[in-house]
């Protein structure tokens, strides 16, 4: 039996055995895995890339990292206000219902995503100096954050079609558009980042353009790259895809049901994207002080422990797609089973890419930046890391499979709890004996509490409403 055969299975409702349960969340996550590792690659290309300019270049970068990463969740946020309920709708055969709240969603993101972006334009200038980057560093971090906020429709854009295209079913397409958006922002980079230089191809010199923006051409490299991939996402969403396109004789209106439930959802992932990158903020605040190499040696290495989380949020991605197409067609019992051998599944894998992430930990680093000592540093907090991945794969697959089922609450306060009191505490406490040693000894203890924080929600099972 193909997958496309077990998907019309599951939407029938029919029992699925454990062995064509496997199957499908294998299906489903290697596309997703693949798309959540292409947008890392592309955070490798912009690191790699900028760190050649010198760490005062990776500094301007990593401070303005964790608010990117705060704005950027409240647009996923929206975008899965909506895309669960499609999964559901999807679930329960009822595809019109889904194609109206693809509808709104378009709507309602956009009038969104313009007053955000408009909010990040206005504290632009001044946000570096607010997390305590040097005169050196605010500039190129102010730069970067502003060509960042007037990109955020394509960001919205793009994150909306492609949580739609997975909640859909369709895993592929989202993986081969962030594929090709890695591939944009290489080319774009290339001639934004560098001046003018003569490169030799074959033994002959041949003069290669470039603007020569350094940080900025990083910025516009990136934002260049999600409009083209938002352009392409939405297209095959609204006129491709078999399930969603936009038929001329669909209404464009708003419905008071679709907006409630997409605010019930969306609301408390909001936050809780808000308190994890909310501590992420005041823990660049707690690195600053620590100087430029700190600061440097922190982004790198958040980058690279990037690569050894996003296989399980690709997991996520799926496990949200089929709990949530479970729970549509009223089978509680096979949603339960779905979340339970995604989250075996994503604590396999990031046991596995953890030991790679230990091994490789120099290699890595010697890609990222030519600085010695930002090397040496952020190899040791890279290697201190490794040993959470297990647990935080549990988080990471868990908080996927809840927010199918439209639990998004008290996985929100969970992660508050954690974040802020045991991590925010223990850094804060850390930080003037040990320096960024102790930032990430403090992050490793509260990753592996919170992944068990998770896995208690997940086996109480109040998530699935019995």
């Amino acid at each position: 039996m193909n997958r496309q055969e077990e998907n019309l299975q599951l939407l029938r409702g029919e029992a699925l055995s454990y062995r064509q349960q496997i199957w499908m969340v294998i299906c489903l996550s290697i596309p997703a895995i693949l798309a959540e590792i292409s947008s890392i690659v592309m955070q490798y290309i912009d690191a790699a890339m900028v760190g050649s300019l010198g760490k005062d270049a990776t500094a301007s970068i990593g401070l303005v990292t964790s608010t990117t990463w705060f704005v950027g969740g409240l647009c996923i946020s929206a975008a899965m206000g909506f895309s669960v309920q499609v999964a559901q709708y999807i679930g329960a055969k009822e595809e019109a219902a889904a194609r109206s709240v693809l509808r709104q969603s378009l709507i309602v993101t956009a009038v969104f995503v313009l007053l955000l972006s408009l909010v990040c334009i206005s504290i632009s200038g001044i946000l570096p100096r607010w997390l305590g980057g040097t005169p050196g560093v605010c500039e190129g971090a102010s730069r970067y954050f502003l060509v960042y906020a007037c990109a955020l429709p394509a960001v919205q854009f793009r994150q909306l079609g492609g949580s739609m295209l997975q909640c859909s079913g369709d895993m592929k397409t989202p993986s081969i558009l962030n594929g090709f958006m890695c591939l944009l922002d290489v080319i774009f980079n290339f001639f934004l980042i560098f001046p003018t230089r003569t490169v030799e191809i074959g033994g002959v010199e041949v003069s290669v353009y470039g603007a020569g923006l350094g940080v900025t051409g990083a910025a516009l490299g990136t934002a260049l790259a999600e409009a083209v991939t938002a352009v392409f996402m939405l297209y095959m969403l609204c006129f491709r895809s078999e399930t969603m396109q936009i038929m001329k004789k669909d209404r464009w209106t708003l419905n008071g049901s679709c907006l409630k439930k997409a605010v019930r959802i969306a609301l408390p992932m909001a936050f809780e994207h808000g308190v994890l990158s909310g501590a992420q903020i005041v823990s660049t605040k707690i690195v600053s002080p620590l100087g430029t190499v700190s600061v440097a040696a922190n982004s790198l290495a958040v980058t690279a422990e990037s690569l050894c989380y996003m296989p399980g949020y690709g997991i996520a991605a799926a496990a949200t797609t089929l709990v949530g197409q479970s729970i549509g067609a009223g089978r509680k019992e096979q949603a339960r089973d779905f979340a339970r051998l995604s989250v075996l599944l994503g604590a396999v894998m990031m046991t596995v890419t953890a030991v790679l992430m230990f091994v490789f930990a120099p290699t890595m680093f010697s890609m990222l930046t030519p600085d010695k000592a930002v090397q040496s540093l952020g190899v040791r907090v890279l290697r201190i890391e490794a040993f959470a991945e297990p647990l935080f794969a549990c988080s990471i697959v868990v908080a996927g499979a809840l927010r199918g089922a439209g639990d998004t609450l008290v996985p929100s306060i969970m992660n508050l709890l954690s974040m802020w009191g045991i991590r925010i505490t223990m850094a804060a406490f850390l930080a003037p004996y040990i320096g960024l040693t102790g930032v990430w000894i403090a992050m490793c203890v509260e990753l592996c509490i919170r992944g068990i924080l998770f896995l208690i929600r997940l086996f109480r099972e109040k998530w699935l409403g019995e």
